[in-house]
């Protein structure tokens, strides 16, 4: 008998038929999926990677605003957009505010027009939030047009008109290459500045930037002149980079990198890559790009040469021993895992000025104990000694000269004593906390940390390649002074430096070398949790009668009183 479709059979028809249809087409977008993955094309997105939360509204904050605006086209990777863009910032101390109607008559540090692109590798592919890089120009963008560039000051630092939006992500702290080039800015002869800043884009809050210099040829930045094509123009200026072959036009060394006891790999996989980053390689002539590629060679065969540690034949022939041993420091301090192998950035002006290779610090986000791969989490390693490491997994190599100079008896010495220096200088124990309590205090004072929270809700869950997974952001900072704290004691080792005793002034609680309010609340604090990790009856005890208690605060307040 032929039964008739009851209603109830007919919904249960239609569910059925709905499930086959949610089953067709996930299977469709897993598939789809799965091939974009295959032939790595970059993520694309109409709405630009919004963050979770695009609600997010800044009242007022004490970091610049940024404002761009693409008016709904999808930024490319590879390919500039058409942008404008407006930055807010009224002046250190001044609080900056979103709401320009309620608050008109606000300093515009800059706007104008510019042309937008995503940047970065890892850093965008495996970020929810993404970096950006720009050029500053004189009039719209049309793609496939010539740019009309145009230099401008933007937040204090030097005209230019190529700038980079560092996107903090993995690093919780959001600080991580600025105390970088806080580390090496005293000692190198250019390192980049950037600024911390809140970014809006087309009107949605995306969160905590740094808008930064990026490593270029440019008044402010690498002074260099543009190469010519022949006698003494011709042998300068150029930027170089040890990086990936993927990302650009290179130069392939002619030498193998060694492992941990000078054995060379001799497999066809183990070279070493130098990308042609100024001048672009478009516009380098085949005089220019023979000249610079025997260049590197000539140097790399000093390093290989029997007689190395000449100080006349050997490689400071043409290496700049000082700037390549401020660059190992500052990355052997933050145990930067890509150190020395990506983009290690290396530039040489005319013979006429200076026939040595020099380097720059730069892409230092995954250091500090931030990562948990190819030993970047540990403090008390070499990442220069990594290539045994890195071999075995197959990861890039670092350049053969590394180890050349850490068997050069000179070289070790010199560096024992500009550590020192550097130790007796920004890198002392209190002046470096100082610099990190500076900076996170710029990101947190007046709720920027907040809103980037809000935008991005990530605290207690793991991002690629943390080691540590903070629960919040004083827990973040406190792990990267730990981690930093026993770095530093590793390398003084290392570098046979014994800092000298602290003195501090009577009334230093804290030791930040002044004697005011926050030694107060210190000591209270002390007193109310029986809290003496901070020197203990020391420095807390400051009428010296073996006791810490409420007459060392009277002692203390009569000493702010006494001495201004």
């Amino acid at each position: 008998m032929r039964m008739s479709l009851t209603t109830e059979n007919w919904q249960l028809k239609m569910i059925a038929e709905n499930m086959k249809r949610l089953i067709l087409l996930t299977l469709l977008l897993v598939m789809t999926a799965a091939v974009a993955v295959q032939a790595q094309d970059p993520p694309q997105d109409p709405a630009n990677f919004p963050p979770d939360d695009p609600t997010v509204v800044i009242d007022s904050t004490n970091l610049p605003i940024v404002w761009i605006d693409v008016d709904g086209a999808t930024i490319q990777r590879d390919d500039h957009v058409a942008a404008r863009m407006k930055i807010i910032h009224n002046g250190e101390g001044m609080l900056n505010y979103g709401d320009t109607i309620a608050h008109p008559g606000q300093r515009i540090d800059y706007e104008g027009y510019i042309a937008l692109r995503y940047r970065g590798n890892t850093s965008f592919y495996l970020s929810d939030k993404k970096p950006y890089q720009f050029r500053t120009l004189a009039k719209p963008y049309e793609p496939g047009e010539v740019m009309d560039k145009k230099k401008v000051p933007i937040l204090g630092m030097g005209k230019d008109n190529k700038w980079a939006l560092l996107a903090p992500y993995s690093d919780r702290s959001m600080i991580r290459d600025l105390l970088g080039f806080e580390v090496a800015r005293p000692w190198m002869e250019y390192t980049p500045q950037g600024r911390l800043c809140e970014v809006y884009l087309d009107g949605i809050y995306y969160g905590v930037f740094v808008l930064c210099e990026v490593v270029s040829k440019g008044k402010y930045r690498l002074n260099l002149d543009d190469p010519g094509e022949e006698g003494d123009a011709l042998t300068g200026g150029y930027l170089m980079e040890v990086g990936s072959p993927g990302d650009g036009p290179h130069y392939v060394s002619q030498y193998k990198p060694m492992d941990n006891n000078g054995y060379t790999y001799k497999d066809s996989t183990s070279h070493i890559y130098f990308l042609y980053k100024s001048p672009d390689y478009e516009d380098m002539t085949p005089a220019q790009i023979n000249y610079i590629d025997s260049a590197i060679n000539e140097m790399e065969a000093l390093f290989a040469s029997s007689k190395f540690r000449d100080p006349v034949i050997g490689y400071r022939k043409l290496v700049d021993v000082q700037s390549f041993m401020d660059y190992q420091l500052t990355m052997e301090l933050c145990h930067n895992m890509d150190a020395y192998r990506l983009s290690a950035k290396l530039y040489k002006r005319r013979d006429s000025v200076d026939t040595r290779f020099k380097m720059v610090v730069w892409d230092m986000n995954l250091g500090f104990g931030n990562c948990r791969h190819n030993q970047g989490y540990m403090t008390d390693t070499w990442v220069y000694r990594l290539n045994s490491y890195l071999h075995k997994n197959g990861d890039h190599l670092i350049p053969f000269w590394w180890y050349k100079m850490s068997i050069d008896k000179a070289y070790v010495a010199d560096r024992k004593a500009r550590w020192a220096q550097w130790r007796e200088s920004n890198l002392r124990y209190d002046r470096f906390m100082a610099t990190i309590d500076s900076l996170a205090n710029e990101v947190t004072c007046c709720g920027a940390e907040a809103r980037n929270t809000q935008a991005w809700p990530r605290w207690g869950i793991w991002l690629w390649p943390n080691k540590f997974v903070a629960g919040s952001y004083e827990e973040e900072i406190a792990y990267m002074k730990e981690w930093i704290t026993d770095r530093i004691i590793w390398l003084d080792a290392k570098h046979e430096y014994t800092p000298p005793a602290p003195v501090y002034a009577p009334g230093d609680v804290n030791g930040d070398g002044d004697v005011n309010i926050s030694d107060i609340n210190l000591l209270i604090n002390i007193i109310l949790t029986n809290d003496y990790a901070h020197d203990g009856y020391g420095r807390a005890d400051i009428n010296g009668d073996s006791e810490v208690n409420v007459s060392d605060v009277m002692v203390l307040i009569n000493i702010i009183l006494t001495t201004g």
